[in-house]
C-alpha cells in the first residue's frame, strides 16, 4: 500500500509489482490500486540458474497463466520453502510453440556489472522486440559511465532500453526496515550483513524530476523514461 500511495504522490501513472519468483504482493497492491486509481502492472522477477536476471511483465490473461506456470515450476524444483530454481529449458518449454508477438509477456533484462551479451540474445530469441534492457541507476559514483555503457550495450544488441528502479521501499526513510529484513533473511546480525545491504537508500520510489536527472537530460534520458511509460500502457491485464 505504501508503494502505491507514494507512486501517486510522485505523479506516476502506473506501477509494477514484481516480487522474486512470486505474486505475493499483487492482492494488496490491487486493493490499493483501486483506492487510488494507479494502474497496476503485474509481473515477477527471476534469477535463472545460469545467472540471467530478468523481470517478466504481464500483458493479458494468457500471459498471466504462463507467468504462474513458471513460478510453479521454479518453486517445485527445490524442496526448501522460500527458494526456487528455474532453468532456461523450463522457460523454453513453457513458451514453446508461441510466437514472440503472441507471448503476452514483456522481458526486462537486468544486466550484471560483468554483463554477458549472450543472455540478452537468448531473451531476444524468445521474446523478440518484447525483450528490453533495464537501466537501473542508484546515484552511485559511476552512474554517468554506467548509463553510457548500458545505452551502448542496448544499441549494439538492437534492444530498446527502459528505465527501471529496482524499488524495494516506498521512501528513503524505510531503509532501516529494509536492512533489518535483509538481516533476518540471511539469519545474521545487522552488523554482519556487509555487502548484502544496499550501498545507499536510493531504491525507493523517486519523483519524476529525480528520475529525469538520474537518467540524464536530453533525448536519451527522455527516451528510456518514455519507453517505461509506453510499456506500462501496453500491460492491460486486470
Amino acid at each position: 500500500e505504501g508503494l502505491v500511495v507514494r507512486a501517486v504522490e510522485c505523479g506516476y501513472e502506473a506501477g509494477a509489482i514484481s516480487d522474486d519468483c512470486s505474486r505475493a504482493g499483487i492482492v494488496r497492491a490491487l486493493e490499493a490500486s483501486g483506492a487510488t486509481g494507479l494502474k497496476l502492472v503485474v509481473g515477477s522477477e527471476f534469477m535463472l540458474d545460469c545467472g540471467l536476471k530478468c523481470v517478466l511483465l504481464v500483458e493479458n490473461k494468457a500471459s498471466y497463466a504462463r507467468l504462474c506456470e513458471l513460478i510453479t515450476i521454479a518453486r517445485r524444483a527445490v524442496p526448501k520453502k522460500g527458494t526456487y530454481r528455474l532453468l532456461r529449458e523450463d522457460v523454453e518449454r513453457v513458451l514453446s510453440g508461441v510466437a514472440a508477438r503472441e507471448l503476452g509477456l514483456f522481458a526486462l533484462w537486468i544486466p550484471a556489472r560483468d554483463q554477458v551479451a549472450e543472455q540478452a540474445r537468448w531473451l531476444q530469441a524468445l521474446f523478440g522486440a518484447r525483450a528490453f534492457l533495464a537501466v537501473e541507476l542508484h546515484r552511485e559514483q559511476d552512474d554517468v559511465a554506467r548509463l553510457a555503457q548500458l545505452l551502448a550495450l542496448a544499441a549494439g544488441l538492437g534492444m530498446e532500453a527502459v528505465a527501471a528502479g529496482d524499488v524495494h521501499m516506498a521512501t528513503r526513510r524505510r531503509r532501516v526496515l529494509q536492512d533489518t529484513m535483509t538481516a533476518i533473511r540471511h539469519s545474521v546480525p545487522l552488523s554482519g550483513c556487509g555487502e548484502d545491504l544496499f550501498r545507499n537508500g536510493e531504491r525507493h520510489l523517486r519523483t519524476r524530476r529525480a528520475l529525469g536527472n538520474i537518467h540524464g537530460a536530453g533525448a536519451d534520458g527522455d527516451r528510456v523514461l518514455e519507453t517505461a511509460a509506453t510499456l506500462a500502457r501496453g500491460c492491460n491485464f486486470d
